[in-house]
Parts: C-alpha cells; structure tokens; sequence
C-alpha cells in the first residue's frame, strides 16, 4: 500500500527551505557575537536620551555605615565583609568631581549605580592592591582632570583611608602590565575607559595609581598584627 501525501522534491528544498533556514542561523550567530556591544550602546543610550535618571537602588544591598575611627589597626572579625554587588562604602577626589558610591565587584549593577572593586584583587586595609572599576562617562568621567599629588578618600564602615596619586598611565584594554595583585605593599589603581569623550566599549583604559598616606590594617585574617 503506497503511503499519501507528496514528498519535497529536492530542488525546492535548495530554492525554498535552505536560503531561509542559513538566513536565520547567521541572524542567531550575530546576534549572540554583538549583543554584549548592543546591550551596552543600549544602556549608555539611555542615560543620555532619559530624562529621567534610572534608579537602581533596589537592585543593591547597602552595608556601608560612616565610622569615625581612625585607629590604626582593625580586626577581621568587626568587618562585615563585603559580597558581589553590595555597597561597603564610597570613594571621593574631591580636585576632580568624583564622588561615588563604592561596591565589591565590577559588573553590571556597580558600575550603573557607582564605582566597583574588581573581586580578585583586595579592599581597603588589606596591604595589597585595591582596583576599582568605573565608567569614563559617569561616575569615572572626572579622572580626566586628575592630578599628581591628589588625594583619593574611601571611606568604609571598618574604617576611612586616604591615597595620594602618583601617576596616570593609557594601557591597551588586554595589557598585563596596568596592575600587579601581587603587590607586597596597599596601592589603589582607578581605572576607566579611554579616551574619555568616546561611549560604549574603547581597546584603551586609562588607570590611575595612587598609594596608601593613611587607614587601618585589617588583622587577625591571614596577617598577624606586628
């Protein structure tokens, strides 16, 4: 008994079912290489065409109470240590304009709402190197006017540092040269995209280094008081 039904001659399966099913697939595979780049030209269009700015308040924890210490030394265990995406303080130059809130990590949510620490590196108090991420068009933007001798404040719940810069260096955006974390001393690197005038994603980061004038060692962790 023969089987109903016509099947799919071979020519319009060439003509008709294979250009459209190679249009789609290039489509799916643009549209995953760029979107990091289109959703960020989306985002940085929004700050500029709203007019209204976007509140993302709700979209972070805030743990970051003023403290008036100024004590030399602070024990690990008074830190309420910071996670990814929570605001543990802010971070001030007060000769450029920058006044920002301060978070653990550099994603999304700290960079829409302030400046963040990359994770892999260190807060303040450790003895090691600070990096801190920003946007060149908002929060970071002021980092053109920065100067030798300025001084960088961050404040924190455990304590309050100060920073003086010593220099400002354009690195490609793959260098490995811009940062050491192996540092043996607390050095604070701010780094942003360059040059400053150019929006979204640049091959080029503008890093500031500034080291450590004041603030409490953190102790009691892996680094024994002496």
């Amino acid at each position: 008994m023969k089987k109903s039904g016509k099947k799919i001659s071979p020519q319009l399966k060439k003509f008709v079912l294979i250009p459209p099913a190679m249009v789609l697939a290039m489509c799916i595979f643009f549209v995953a290489l760029f979107f990091p780049v289109i959703s960020d030209a989306v985002s940085i269009g929004n700050m500029f065409l709203s007019d209204k700015q976007v509140d993302y308040s709700k979209s972070f924890d805030n743990i970051f109470v003023p403290t008036a210490d100024d004590s030399d030394t602070v024990n690990a265990s008074d830190i309420d240590f910071p996670t990814i995406n929570k605001q543990f303080g802010d971070l001030t130059i007060k000769s450029c304009d920058v006044d920002a809130r301060l978070f653990f990590g550099d994603a999304a949510i700290p960079l829409r709402n302030g400046v963040g620490i990359y994770a892999g590196s260190f807060i303040p108090g450790y003895g090691k190197t600070i990096l801190v991420a920003g946007h060149n068009n908002t929060y970071f933007n002021g980092l053109k006017n920065v100067k030798k001798g300025d001084t960088v404040k961050i404040r924190t719940s455990y304590g309050n540092y100060k920073y003086e810069v010593t220099e400002t260096k354009i690195y490609n955006a793959s260098s490995k040269k811009s940062y050491d974390l192996d540092a043996d001393e607390e050095n604070l690197i701010l780094y942003t995209c360059y040059p400053f005038d150019q929006v979204g994603l640049t091959e080029k980061r503008f890093f500031v280094y500034a080291k450590k004038v004041s603030g409490p060692r953190i102790i009691g962790l892996y680094d024994e008081e002496k």
